[in-house]
């Protein structure tokens, strides 16, 4: 399973991509929220193969267009609370804060901890559910946007 991690911020997403044993299939790049832009994230996404899933942090109401427009795409979203990505380390001691680093920091994330991604639903944008807080989502103390 690939795992796309994706720091979105206002007006532009850092993506980078993992493959398995962490080997880097995307480095970061920048793509901005544009209609241009938002396209060209979700075919370097497609392009990335079959089994691609992709981890975002949930950041006030900039991932909503991001993670709609990938879902039109057909690409499979996960949407998280930050605070299970901080927690997790990422496996450094350093803390670099960078919008790069934190596109890997999650992309790592999806990928030692795909079977959380996995439990997450895609609901369509016009679903009454959509961006809906579930409290319980990812087992028993786990919390999560459904996207």
């Amino acid at each position: 399973m690939n795992a796309v991690g994706i720091d979105v911020s206002k007006g532009k997403s850092m993506v980078a991509a993992l493959r398995p044993m962490g080997e880097v299939a995307l480095l970061p790049q920048e793509f901005l929220h544009t209609g241009v832009g938002l396209e060209q994230m979700a075919y370097a996404i497609l392009a990335l193969g079959e089994d691609t899933r992709v981890v975002m942090e949930a950041t006030g109401r900039y991932h909503e267009p991001v993670a709609a427009a990938l879902h039109e795409y057909g690409i499979y979203v996960c949407v998280l609370n930050p605070l299970y990505i901080k927690q997790s380390g990422g496996g450094s001691i350093r803390k670099v804060k960078t919008d790069k680093a934190d596109a890997m920091k999650i992309a790592k994330y999806g990928l030692h901890f795909s079977f959380l991604a996995t439990l997450v639903a895609l609901i369509p944008p016009h679903s009454p559910h959509w961006g809906r807080w579930c409290p319980a989502r990812h087992g028993k103390h786990g919390r999560g946007w459904l996207f």
